[in-house]
Parts: C-alpha cells; structure tokens; sequence
C-alpha cells in the first residue's frame, strides 16, 4: 500500500490547474464558527490571515463562550468543552490565554497572547455549548426536516442513471483504459471547482487504473454524501476529491491515513503524504503529518531522509512548538547540515526565514558560547544573523526577565520552549519494568496493607529554568505512573481509567509563580521502535492515558512502550 504513494504523487501533479482555478470567497477577519454536530455547539475555530484556526483551552472559560456564542447569534452560552472533545482541528492555533470579560462583541477583541502565538497542541483545542435558539424574541419561527432518507433517494437516482445528461469518461495516463458514468449534471453543478458551463457535456478524469474500481462509489458519494472509507480505498478516494474539488471528503478520508503514519520507520512514506497534502490543499493531512514528524523529530533528523525534506515542510517544521529533540542547538546543527545538503537550492532569503525559526534564546548558554566559534556555511553566509541570535540569547541568560521583557515578546514564539528531552529536562520510565521481581522501594510505589504496588515513582531535579539566572535554584519533581485503580485509591487519588500518570513538583514550585510557569508535556515512546506516538500535556499534574480510538495517531505498541515526563518552564 505505502508503494502507491509516490504513483499518486506524481498523478496529482500532472492535474490540469483549470479544474480548480477559482477565486477564494472574502471573509470577514475575527469570525468564528462551530464545528460538530448541531450548529450551536462545537469546536471553536477563528478566521485570521486567510485562514480558520482554532483556539486552545488554556483559560477557556464561560465569559469567553459567551462572547463566541452571542457573535454566532445565539442567547448565550450553556458551557464550555476542553481538552478537544469535538475533534482536534487543522491548521494554525491562532488563539491562546483567552481572557474575556464576558461583555465583548467579537472573540477576537479579548485579550490574548497574540495571532498565532501559542504552545498549543490541537489537542486542546477549545470548545462551546451555546444556548439554542436566536438572540431575540420578536421572530417566530419553526425548522422542518423531511431529509431523511433523501440520500437514499439520490443513490438510486445514480444506480439506475434515469434521465442522467452528463458523461464522465475515466482513464490512466497511459489511456490503456477508460471507464465511463453517465451522470446528472445538476449534481455536478453543486461542485464549482469543476468550472462546468451550461454547454458543458461531458469532462474526462486522469486517474490510475488501481483506482478505477474505486470510481462507482466516488460519483455515488456525489449524490449521497455516504460512504464507507477503508486503508485500502482511502488513497485514491483522497485524490478523486482533490479532482473534483470535494474538500470536506479530502478532509475525512485524510484522517484515515493517520492509520498509515507510524508504520514507516523511515520516514519516506510521511514525507511524500505531506507533499502530497500540499499539492492537494488537504490541511488535516499536513497536519497530522507534521504532528508525527515533530513529535519524532529526534529519529528524523538522523535518518537519510532529512537531507530530502522540502523547503516548505522544514519552514513549518521549525515553526512548531511540539518539536521532540535533545535541545535547540541540536536543531540548528540539523537545519545546517540539511543547507550544506542543499547546496545552491536554498536561496539566501530562504536560509534567513529558516534559521529566524531557530530559537537561539533557549540554546543552552554553554552551546551558544561554542556556537561563537562554528564554521558551518550557513553561519558563514549569515554572519550579521548569528550575532544577533547570539547577543540575544546571552541577554536572556545573563538578565532577569523583567530587564528584558519587552524585547523578548517582540521575538514573538522564540522564547517559547519546545519539548526539550535532554537529561537535565526529562525523566524516562519504563513500564515494563513494574513486574521486575527485584523490587526496589525507591522506585516502586510500596504499600504495606497490599504489598508490592504498581505505581512506579521517580524524582528528577531540574533548574528553576534554563536561564544562567536560575541556574542555582533546584525544583525536584515527582513522576509516578499508576497501573490499577487500587493504586490511585493507596494514593489518596480518584481514577475512572488506568494507567493514570501524574508529575508534580514536590518543593519550590510556587515561590516562581509570577515569573514562571511550567508547561509539562508526557511523551510516550515505542521501546522497540524508537516511535513516538502520543504526546499529552498535564492537567492539574494529571494526565489519563487515552485509548487507541481516542488517539490522533494509533499506539502501534499498546503493550510495550514507555513514559518520558519532560518539563518545560516559560517566562510568564
């Protein structure tokens, strides 16, 4: 199946543009709509730039869902959802540290962190159940509903192809063979990227002939919206909705090839399935391909396929915040090889947009000092560049916070850490190891009354931050992972569902509240597969361990992977 992807590749690229050339519809700037089930309620999602973004739950709370519902039109708000209860979103995360007063007329006129600028994760994305109903008394008005079993009904119309005036005739590129539907131009009408006129009579779709057999049930689709999407018939489903420009189909069957993601260790299948969402305009797919490759950005950039990355994927892969790797410094060695691969393909500006992306604040101070002294090209022929990441990232290691506040939040995200899995910033634990019969107290969880426990435990004792100005003054930090229920109740701790994982700091936390705070993250790794698959952050020092159906991207070792708890302080 992974042997399809670069046939597809290419076929969408030899596509005639005129079958999608159309203007995009104006939008307004700060509007909001719901995504789900029933219109007035949903996942948040926020027009800026050109572009819907969601909104991350960090201080989502009632008075901003009565902004969100009232600009919708709706009375007010019944509650909020978090934690991305309806569906992780696509795209940027424009919204984060919402603070409404509850009386403003638009989301967009609360105070935020600024467009775009989060540590957000799709996985709390930020969600509103409004009051039904219009924000008025003086309309009366009833809905009416007779489309059940419409779908049916136009099902049957394309099976028996009664007064169809339209054909659509589809081959490979090699014209060995060709199909051909007759169908309902009033159908096809309802698609505008296919560009039909009145004195259209018929269109002609380049496809390959591994996918013809998949043709009937696209067309059907046409009519119905219902189909059933499988592994096997989700590539070429995806790329007869790009063809005929169906965008809310595009963005479904892109889902079921997050089923496909973790199976290649060598990373060539992802990237020509980002490629491949970027020729199509599919924002889910790029999405979750990013996602995965962040979270793995560690094994990437040490694997032959790093050297091939395209120069779009690395501008949004240096752009994230969910980025896995040892440290910052790390990174920039990966971004200057990957130029030294390039050679002339990278132009000056491009180098420049690319290693602005680089978070020099957050290199550690004794890496940057030995950055000082690099020969790389890239530092050659960004001389002016370097000093200044440099210079800036002394300042922010030698002064305190408020000495340079306003400097640093001009920089936009670069100050905002990735997920940093250096030794000095995270601890790992290995599951498997609870049934070791050599039993030790201080790693295990003891209870006298119930004998050996399943609760793993350990400390790691980290900087109050990774600023020089800190460098003195020690959190030490509590990671344990709860394997049954009678664990939590030994601990004092309520849990629905096991394993239950929490991180806590055990001393000095609090004492750094108005300067600092600490974004933990939980990544969990395949053992035997160097894989990560799921990276969650902590609520109230708690994180359940969703299920396999509850995942954006499958466990593909449900029973032998490991926790790593990774902290993450940022300047408040």
């Amino acid at each position: 199946m992974l042997l399809l992807w670069p046939l597809l590749f290419l076929q969408v690229s030899a596509l005639r543009r005129t079958l999608f050339d159309r203007p995009k519809q104006l939008m307004q700037e700060g509007r909001v709509r719901l995504v789900g089930v029933i219109p007035s309620s949903g996942r948040v999602e926020v027009y800026h730039d050109g572009q819907w973004g969601t909104v991350c739950d960090d201080g989502w709370d009632l008075a901003e869902a009565q902004v969100v519902c009232r600009q919708l039109g709706f009375p007010g708000a019944v509650s909020v959802a978090t934690g991305g209860q309806y569906g992780e979103g696509s795209g940027r995360v424009w919204l984060d540290d919402m603070n409404c007063k509850g009386s403003e007329s638009l989301l967009s006129e609360c105070s935020f962190k600024g467009w775009g600028v989060s540590d957000c994760t799709h996985k709390e994305d930020a969600g509103v159940i409004c009051a039904p109903g219009k924000n008025t008394t003086s309309i009366r008005q009833m809905s009416v509903d007779n489309s059940l079993g419409l779908s049916d009904d136009l099902g049957l119309l394309f099976d028996s192809e009664d007064g169809c005036d339209f054909t659509i005739a589809v081959r490979d590129l090699s014209e060995e063979a060709e199909l051909t539907f007759c169908v309902h131009r009033v159908i096809l009408m309802i698609y505008p990227e296919l560009n039909l006129t009145h004195d259209t009579r018929n269109i002609t779709v380049d496809i390959s002939q591994t996918c013809h057999t998949h043709v009937p049930r696209f067309l059907r689709y046409l009519y119905t919206r219902q189909i059933d999407v499988s592994t096997t018939s989700a590539q070429c489903l995806h790329q007869l909705a790009f063809i005929f420009g169906v965008q809310k189909l595009m963005e479904d069957v892109g889902r079921v090839f997050t089923a496909l993601i973790p199976e290649d260790n060598t990373f060539q299948t992802q990237v020509s399935m980002y490629e491949y969402g970027v020729r199509t305009g599919d924002l889910v797919l790029q999405e979750n391909v990013l996602q995965y490759l962040s979270w793995n950005c560690e094994f990437l950039i040490s694997s032959p396929v790093w050297s091939t990355v395209s120069f779009d994927m690395m501008d949004a892969l240096l752009q994230r915040s969910d980025l896995i790797v040892k440290d910052e410094a790390v990174l920039l060695e990966a971004l200057e090889r990957w130029i030294q691969d390039k050679g002339d393909q990278i132009s000056s500006d491009k180098q420049v947009s690319l290693l602005n992306h680089i978070r020099f604040l957050l290199i550690p101070v004794d890496k940057l000092y030995d950055i000082q002294f690099s020969s790389s090209a890239l530092r050659q022929s960004n001389e002016k560049l370097y000093l200044t990441g440099l210079l800036r990232g002394f300042q922010f290691n030698a002064l305190p916070f408020s000495k340079i506040r306003d400097q640093v939040v001009k920089l936009s995200g670069n100050y905002i850490p990735r997920i940093y899995i250096g030794d000095e910033w995270s601890l790992g634990l290995n599951v498997s190891t609870v049934n070791n019969p050599h039993y030790n107290p201080y790693q295990y969880g003891y209870d006298q009354r119930y004998g050996q426990s399943n609760r793993i435990e350990k400390y790691l004792s980290t900087p109050a931050h990774p600023s020089a100005v800190y460098r003195g003054q020690m959190i030490q930090w509590q990671a344990q992972v709860f394997r049954s229920v009678q664990d939590c109740r030994n601990s004092g701790i309520s849990c629905n569902s096991v394993p239950l994982v929490r991180f806590l700091a055990t001393s000095s936390q609090y004492s750094y509240s108005s300067t600092i705070r600490y974004n933990n993250r939980l990544v969990l790794t395949c053992k035997n597969q160097n894989n990560v698959f799921h990276v969650q952050d902590f609520k109230n020092n708690m994180a359940v361990i969703p299920t396999n159906s509850s995942m954006g991207l499958p466990n593909p070792c449900p029973d032998d992977y490991s926790f790593r708890f990774v902290v993450r302080p940022q300047y408040i």
